[in-house]
């Protein structure tokens, strides 16, 4: 018996466009509806929490409800509208309608899930630049609330002045000179590495190769992954560069160094001799100079003071963590810094 054999003929332009026309038109449908839908949820969050805080504006009310109106509320609209308005929920809404107290300065670029992380920071500085930056970055939430709990804010906060702190609250982290993508300490949580465990350099890079985007999402934006142990011949000797980023923003390569231990002087010479074979033998005519970074678990400021002095080149010596920090010491050496200028 014969088998049929159908023969497909090959698709013309015309009908290639015409499919690609159709699925335009519902990718562009269902995004639209998406957004209509976020603003819509942002709009009647931001009117629940308006509504409360009137509410609680009346002297009668207040007087009669007290602290128990979220609790009364929370119930009955659960009863009525289901779930959604667990007591936290409508505590949040409600501060979410006092950091924006004009509905028209809330950004639809994020959702409501965006809003409620930084909803949570005490400190009002804080809470508006995780907004701004989310925005700035297209965070996920998952992403945003990895940076709150690194506690990112106090750790660029403390490397600036008070000046610098309200216009990165207002900004975000803007990055216009080497300086700028340095982190005091960098965090390696996600590494899963033993905080007191013996590890290897190499272990330690394995790690963050392995978790290369969570890895670039500390580092900050415009970091671009090239490549690991990058090969240096000089004279009859070879050298490796554990890590090589280029940044996109600052048009230059960023050379990484990783020290399991503290960093020795020596480590800043070695360095510096890196970024001066970048200089001559890599970059080209249009790249900014390199940067290097030595990051080590420990540093004297002192000792990593003399081993810099006279180095012309962009280098900076950097601690890591292996942990999330303690957000209440951050807090209080950048309160100090404010309060005292």
């Amino acid at each position: 018996m014969n088998e049929l054999v159908v023969i497909t003929p090959e698709p013309t332009q015309e009908y290639v466009s015409l499919v690609s026309h159709i699925a335009n038109l519902w990718e562009d449908a269902r995004n639209n509806a998406i957004t209509a839908v976020n603003e819509s949820l942002l709009k009647a969050s931001w009117e629940t929490g308006q509504y409360i805080v009137e509410f609680e504006q009346e002297g009668n009310a207040k007087a009669r409800y007290g602290e128990r109106l979220l609790v009364n509320l929370s119930k009955d609209l659960t009863r009525l509208r289901g779930r959604g308005f667990s007591r936290s929920n409508l505590t949040y809404m409600r501060k979410f309608y006092l950091a924006f107290p004009k509905c028209e300065t809330i950004s639809h670029k994020l959702t409501w899930s965006h809003y409620f992380e930084p909803l949570k920071c005490d400190d009002s500085l804080e809470m508006q630049f995780y907004m701004v930056q989310a925005i700035n970055e297209g965070w996920k939430v998952k992403e945003l609330k990895r940076q709150i709990n690194s506690s990112l804010f106090q750790r660029l906060a403390l490397s600036t002045d008070k000046e610098g702190v309200l216009a990165m609250s207002k900004q975000g982290h803007v990055v216009q000179q080497p300086s700028d993508i340095i982190k005091d300490p960098y965090v390696l949580e996600f590494t899963g590495l033993p905080q007191r465990k013996r590890y290897k350099e190499s272990e330690l890079e394995t790690a963050l190769k392995a978790n290369m985007e969570q890895f670039l999402l500390e580092l900050g934006r415009g970091f671009a992954f090239i490549c690991r142990q990058y090969d240096i011949p000089i004279g009859s000797r070879r050298f490796k560069v554990d890590l090589v980023f280029y940044h996109a923003i600052l048009k230059c390569y960023v050379l990484i160094d990783l020290k399991r231990a503290e960093i020795k002087h020596g480590d800043i010479g070695q360095m510096n001799m890196y970024l001066n074979y970048f200089k001559t033998e890599i970059c080209q005519p249009d790249d900014n100079p390199p940067i290097g970074i030595v990051l080590g678990a420990k540093k004297d400021e002192l000792l990593m003071e003399y081993a810099m002095d006279g180095i012309s080149n962009q280098l900076f010596a950097a601690r890591y963590q292996l942990y999330l920090p303690n957000k209440e010491e951050l807090q209080a050496q950048l309160n100090y810094i404010i309060d005292n200028q």
